[in-house]
C-alpha cells in the first residue's frame, strides 16, 4: 500500500501565503517525479508544478514567480510554498507522485486526498 497525505491548506487573505506539504508512505522502492495539481469548483484538474528526483522543476505559467516546489528525498515529502495568493487560486490541491513499489514493478501514479485552499477577504 502507498499513501500520499497532504497538509497545510486553509483560508488566507488575498496577497497572503500558505505552505502545502505532502508525505508519501507505505511500500515504496523509488519515487520519480512529484507534483501538485489543483481543481477549482466546476473545472478540471490542472497542473501546477512538478519536481524530479534530481531537483529539476517545472511550473504552470500562472504560478511562476509566486509558487515554489521543493522536495526532501530522504523523507519522501514534497512541498509547495504559495505566495501572493489570489482569489482565483481557490481550489482543492492534490499531491501526485510516480512511485515504484519494488524492483519488479513499473512506476505508477499515486494521488493524495486533496487539501482545500481558499483565498478570500
Amino acid at each position: 500500500q502507498v499513501q500520499l497525505v497532504e497538509s497545510g491548506g486553509g483560508l488566507v487573505q488575498p496577497g497572503g501565503f500558505l505552505r502545502l506539504s505532502c508525505a508519501a508512505s507505505g511500500s515504496i522502492f523509488r519515487i520519480d517525479d512529484m507534483g501538485w495539481y489543483r481543481q477549482a469548483p466546476g473545472k478540471g484538474r490542472e497542473f501546477i508544478a512538478a519536481i524530479t528526483s534530481g531537483g529539476s522543476t517545472d511550473y504552470a505559467d500562472f504560478v511562476k514567480g509566486r509558487f515554489t516546489i521543493s522536495r526532501d528525498n530522504a523523507k519522501n515529502t514534497v512541498n509547495l510554498q504559495m505566495n501572493s495568493l489570489k482569489p482565483e487560486d481557490t481550489a482543492v490541491y492534490y499531491c501526485n507522485a510516480r512511485i515504484k513499489r519494488n524492483w519488479t514493478t513499473s512506476f505508477k501514479d499515486y494521488w493524495g486526498q486533496g487539501t482545500q485552499v481558499t483565498v478570500s477577504s
